[in-house]
């Protein structure tokens, strides 16, 4: 008997062919851009499976390095607070304790890091730098957690996996492939002004002491009176700024490719301490429609004439890790370490950090691993908590009933603490929706940051975009020319004609983008260095 089309259609759930996208349980994935949040700005909710099976299988892809972040460097040291945020108290804006006495000092320990490679990757590749601190303070740590640049390639956490995967080595070569880097950011155009940052002299820091740092996502603060603000957080460091061409990295590199760490090292062991000076932008809460971006894409950077950088303290680094491996291996940072006086905002990337970092660290380390010395709260700490794995103390009060690990009880178990600071209460109205942000111009801030490059800036900008993007397909190659010409006339006109100029150079130029050629992001001469390898090879007999 044949089927009615009319009811089959009906009847249709989600049309799927050997091609489409599922999770593990089988389900057609129908939107792979977007977490599922409240309206398009979020916050976004806890039912997000297709997200959280994505992001906690991807936790765990590497066992027991860190999936990205992997290579890093560490020191201890102090955070020493103004007191104020620009001319005013900082108590008008956040009740946090560490920002409110000027002269106070809370114990850190800061871990600089590149994002992409391996733990034994040189320090010289092209990659942003991870900047995470780690305060103890008072009240209980408080992590900031960010990078040395001040915006990202993505503003939905959904994305994050698919991002990395396409930026580390490709999985049948284990070779880093640009083709790849390029086919996902042409496919992604939110990328591009991260782009525009990465392959300028910007991607390559020259250490991790002459870097900036910034919280990149958007945070809030919230005052005595449970009011709130949105902030921006900025490290400058009084050392200077300083970065590297290409060519001047693959010097550094074939001298020493632990470079960064030793020069942060030594410069703590003769007492030449590392600073930095914290900055905060404050926004009023809310959407600003008045605004040509979203303040909570984290896509874009707020304009300093708008929202200037203010003051609030300074960092100094003064000691060396004793041990690398219990210190700067097994620190364990997540952007939902937050203090009394800090909170989320609905940034989409915030939220689904805020899950993935933690649990990333209860796989990596373990389900104790905030009871390493490292991690640990520097005040006391007392939990309900029982077991898992290399548990090796309880967290319990002096005279708690040691029968009674659950609350609420009336036979000597733990409290609840009182609150003095009037508790933020967000309303939150809107349809539950998987959409974009919906202000996403994706090139005009890459346009502004073109312009403030200065020439060789922008030189080495070009020469690095072209000698990568001249081995991708013509799609891939058009879709970033044509990026490049929203951003600024002469950005895209200068990548047009080095493109042309480089396939006219090239051998069976009709060909170039087709071939195998894999290489590290923006190496010059990767594919010679293979070569050489070879032909320059000294012969030897067997022994």
């Amino acid at each position: 008997m044949e089927k009615d089309p009319s009811n089959q259609e009906k009847h249709q759930t989600n049309i799927e062919d050997d091609g489409t996208l599922t999770n593990r349980q089988g389900h057609p994935i129908t939107n792979n851009q977007n977490i599922r949040t409240v309206g398009n700005r979020g916050p976004a909710t806890l039912e997000n499976y297709d997200f959280i099976e994505k992001i906690s299988h991807f936790d765990r892809e590497k066992v027991p390095e860190r999936i990205v972040h992997a290579r890093g460097a560490g020191a201890h040291g102090y955070f020493e607070a103004y007191g104020t945020v620009g001319n005013e108290p900082v108590s008008k804006y956040t009740r946090a304790k560490l920002f409110q006495e000027k002269g106070k000092r809370t114990p850190v320990f800061v871990r600089f890091s590149t994002v992409v490679h391996g733990l034994h990757s040189p320090e010289t590749v092209r990659d942003p730098r991870g900047f995470a601190v780690k305060f103890y303070t008072e009240d209980g740590n408080w992590d900031l957690v960010g990078n040395n640049l001040k915006i990202f390639f993505i503003r939905d956490a959904m994305k994050f996996p698919d991002m990395i995967h396409a930026f580390r080595p490709d999985p049948v070569t284990n070779i880093q492939d640009s083709r790849r880097f390029f086919d996902f950011c042409a496919n992604s155009p939110e990328t591009f002004h991260m782009v525009t940052l990465v392959y300028s002299p910007w991607g390559i820091p020259a250490n991790y002491r002459m870097m900036q740092g910034s919280g990149v996502n958007t945070y809030k603060w919230v005052n005595n009176e449970g009011k709130a603000v949105l902030v921006k957080y900025h490290w400058e460091p009084k050392q200077g700024i300083k970065n590297l061409t290409v060519k001047e990295a693959e010097e550094i590199q074939a001298k020493n490719f632990n470079h960064a760490t030793q020069d942060l090292y030594e410069a703590i062991e003769r007492g030449d301490y590392p600073e930095w000076e914290l900055f905060v932008q404050i926004m009023e809460d809310g959407p600003h429609p008045e605004l040509d971006f979203d303040p909570l894409d984290d896509t874009k950077l707020w304009p300093n004439d708008q929202f200037p950088w203010l003051p609030v303290g300074r960092m100094v680094l003064n000691k060396n890790p004793e041990n690398y491996f219990n210190e700067v291996e097994q620190v364990a940072f997540g952007t939902g370490v937050l203090v009394d006086g800090l909170d989320f905002s609905d940034d989409k990337m915030l939220q689904g950090r805020t899950f993935s970092y933690s649990d990333t660290q209860r796989y990596r380390v373990g389900a104790n691993y905030l009871q390493l010395p490292i991690n640990a709260a520097k005040k006391r700490v007392a939990t309900n908590q029982e077991g898992g794995q290399l548990r090796y103390y309880n967290d319990k009060a002096p005279g708690q009933n040691l029968h009674v690990n659950y609350e609420p009880s009336s036979m000597g178990g733990l409290k609840e603490a009182q609150q003095v600071g009037k508790e933020y209460t967000p309303k939150v109205e809107g349809n539950l929706v998987r959409e974009s942000i919906e202000r996403n111009d994706n090139t005009k801030q890459a346009g502004e940051t073109y312009r403030s490059f200065e020439q060789w800036e922008k030189d080495e900008l070009i020469n690095n975009l072209v000698n990568d993007l001249v081995l991708c397909p013509k799609d891939i190659q058009d879709k970033m020319m044509a990026l490049a010409d929203e951003a600024d006339e002469e950005y895209g006109r200068r990548l047009r004609e080095g493109l042309a100029e480089k396939a006219k150079s090239m051998n069976n130029k009709e060909e170039f983008g087709k071939e195998f050629n894999p290489h590290p992001l923006g190496a010059k001469e990767a594919d010679q260095a293979v070569k050489d390898a070879v032909d320059k090879g000294h012969d030897a007999d067997p022994y």
